[in-house]
């Protein structure tokens, strides 16, 4: 009974993360932008911002798509882009957030709120790096390709390196603290894997790649400590004792 019980679970989320995907893959279709009342851009747009505001993103996308499809040069077709840009993020649609940034930014690339766009990108690219349904179980995703990681750390570099006064850059700088750890991690988790199959060079390698690019992360002392083993079990004397000096040295820094 627990097994079927369990099973049934298992087909309840699945079937749930499915249908949530299929809901968000697409943005809305001509005939549910035909459904908008015919008002003017203005009320429109203070329709669609109350909804947006009120958490109603599917029904604000329908509005928005609207104004954007009607308007398209009117005068709150950049904000309308940019709330677009939030919804389709709240809905988990980053596909179409994906789209509608870049087009902004190709469209754009003097627009006074290029800060706020680079910072949805990188969020945008944080979140289609998600999975829900590996989270729910506690699947360990460490060892998960971080293509998408390096390209919001990318963003979110932009956004603070660019426009170091904007409001976004304080947020921006800790998800970027958080992104250097989870790409650290992952190079460990690869030297890891190759030291376990007795792969010593290529596990040296990863560590010093650590060591190289994300030495401001959690994982430096980690990652001298592959070294130094890795180096250790290749007969290469000199190379471990220097990462166990460095090891040491690093660990007495953190104390």
């Amino acid at each position: 009974m627990i097994k079927t019980l369990g099973k049934r679970a298992f087909a309840i989320v699945l079937s749930a993360s499915v249908l949530g995907l299929a809901a968000c893959s697409s943005a809305p279709e001509q005939e549910e932008i035909e459904r908008v009342p015919n008002k003017s851009v203005q009320a429109l747009y203070e329709d669609a911002k109350q909804t947006l505001d009120s958490g109603l993103y599917a029904r604000a996308i329908e509005l928005l798509s609207a104004i954007n499809s009607r308007y398209p040069f009117g005068p709150y077709s950049h904000q309308v882009q940019m709330d677009l840009v939030y919804a389709f993020y709240q809905t988990g649609n980053t596909e179409q957030a994906l789209a509608t940034v870049d087009r902004f930014l190709r469209l754009n690339p003097n627009h006074k709120n290029l800060d706020y766009m680079y910072y949805m990108r990188g969020l945008i690219n944080i979140k289609a790096d998600e999975n829900g349904f590996q989270e729910y179980f506690g699947i360990d995703r460490a060892d998960r390709d971080p293509s998408r990681t390096r390209v919001a750390f990318q963003d979110l570099s932009t956004l603070v390196k660019n426009y170091p006064d904007s409001a976004y850059v304080p947020e921006a700088k800790k998800r970027l603290a958080w992104l250097l750890n989870k790409m650290a991690r992952y190079e460990l988790k690869v030297a890891n894997y190759y030291f376990e199959r007795e792969a010593y060079l290529a596990a040296a390698n990863r560590g010093k790649y650590v060591v190289e690019h994300f030495s401001q992360s959690s994982y430096l002392v980690p990652a001298l400590e592959m070294m130094e083993k890795s180096y250790a079990m290749l007969g290469l004397e000199e190379l471990s004792d220097n990462a166990r000096k460095a090891k040491e040295q690093n660990q007495q820094r953190q104390q």
